[in-house]
């Protein structure tokens, strides 16, 4: 079971201690009208706002706890051009025009942060810059030939592969054996760029309400979403719920299962021992199936992720199981305090592959992101607005995927992914 979320304030993290907005909005109390009511206010929830606010539909944005509360504000800021599954995923179900349509808004959906960003002066330590670094040679082998297939088969020339003899461009460490480099993918600050989409919302007519668990949705013709002090009456509803769909759709539920993720961040670092750490300023995230990712941020820090877990149990001693990690990687950290530790939830599928569609003709959702929803949330709220508007030809690519139920019901799916979680472990370490 999923950490409860109504009412629920801000977790102690690092984006909680340097976020520039604490804005408060209040909580919905009796009934109010919209054309479209969202339920969620994280990145997907509030992109698809205000997506739908700027084609002039009336908006309201329901969240049970605040703004950027859950994954959206709390995960490892990487924003990775793509999806969190391989392409072949999407040539399983779809014929190969689609495919290349959905390798073009996977590229889309990083230009739509750096257009959002620009166009309404979000403050979100925006950098270019990222590398997915080899563990093994045959992580070397994979990553040279999917730069090679990215390029015969889409015209996609931004990889470059950087050798192990290059890699102190990049990071100051000898753990990796080279890495692949994508200069359309970069990361950021996800608290404040969550914050700062909420403000252009606002600005554009949106209505958000804090501290407003949808508790039902009556589908109809006028479909109705009760909180437990009010009501919304809309004609259109987007389900933007990551890993907390389960009271309003168990059929949604079984399709995504709730995935830990653990983060750390050091105290700042003098200037000059900040700079030889990763000199390019990339973000970088290894080969692993249980991954580990981490990047600088723009007070000089390392900022460090991973610690994958199925289990949904935060890893004793968070904060030290944590820094024993980042220690494999930079020994030289040893005499460095962790300032914050924190973790959170993301949705997975089965596939990885990110889950759109719709409960109805006028019900439409978003989730299993997959650890790629800092990018990927943006593209589902700007596909589900154009679907609303009646433009839903990209919005259906997706919804020709199939995605299956996770074995074992409410029971058994967590016990059973903790299992095959332990045997990709193991491999990472043969």
């Amino acid at each position: 079971m999923t950490t409860p979320i109504a009412n629920a304030e801000h977790i102690d993290s690092y984006y909680v201690a340097t976020a520039n907005d604490h804005t408060r909005h209040p909580a919905l109390t009796g009934r109010v009208d919209a054309d479209v009511v969202v339920v969620g206010g994280g990145l997907t929830g509030i992109s698809a706002a205000l997506n739908l606010a700027e084609r002039g539909l009336s908006v309201v944005v329901l969240e049970a706890g605040r703004i950027g509360w859950a994954a959206s504000g709390r995960n490892g800021g990487q924003m990775i051009a793509g999806y969190a599954c391989g392409i072949d995923t999407f040539a399983s179900d779809l014929p190969a025009e689609d495919v290349k349509r959905v390798w073009d808004m996977g590229l889309e959906s990083v230009a739509i942060i750096r257009e959002r960003i620009a166009k309404h002066g979000i403050e979100c330590d925006l950098r270019d810059g990222y590398l997915t670094a080899a563990n093994k040679p045959r992580h070397v082998t994979e990553l040279k030939a999917w730069r090679d297939e990215a390029a015969k088969r889409f015209d996609y020339h931004a990889f470059e592969y950087i050798e192990a003899a290059d890699m102190g461009r990049f990071i100051d460490s000898d753990r990796y054996l080279g890495g692949l480099q994508d200069k359309d993918s970069g990361h950021l600050h996800p608290l404040n760029y969550n914050l700062g989409l909420a403000r252009a919302a606002v600005a554009a007519g949106v209505r958000i309400y804090e501290g407003s668990c949808a508790q039902s949705l009556q589908q109809g013709q006028t479909n109705v979403v009760k909180t437990d002090q009010g009501e919304v009456h809309a004609k259109f509803v987007v389900l933007a719920c990551n890993a907390f769909i389960h009271t309003l759709s168990p059929a949604l539920d079984r399709k995504i299962m709730p995935v830990g993720t653990y983060v750390i961040t050091t105290e700042p670092l003098p200037q000059e021992r900040f700079e030889k750490l990763m000199p390019a300023g990339a973000a970088i995230c290894d080969s692993q199936f249980a991954l580990d990712y981490f990047r600088p941020t723009v007070d000089k820090r390392i900022l460090w992720g991973g610690k994958v877990s199925y289990s949904t149990m935060q890893p004793t001693n968070l904060s030290e199981a944590m820094r024993a990690d980042m220690l494999k990687t930079f020994p030289q950290l040893a005499d460095v305090k962790i300032s914050h530790a924190w973790g959170g939830f993301v949705d997975i599928t089965m596939t990885r592959a990110p889950h759109f569609g719709r409960l109805s003709n006028t019900v439409y959702f978003a989730q299993g992101f997959s650890g790629h929803g800092v990018n990927v949330t943006g593209l589902a709220g700007k596909l589900m607005a154009e679907a609303i508007a009646g433009q839903a030809e990209r919005f259906d690519i997706f919804t020709r995927l199939k995605h299956r139920d996770f074995p074992g019901g409410a029971m058994l799916r967590t016990p059973s992914l903790v299992l095959a979680m332990a045997w990709f472990r193991l491999k990472d370490l043969m």
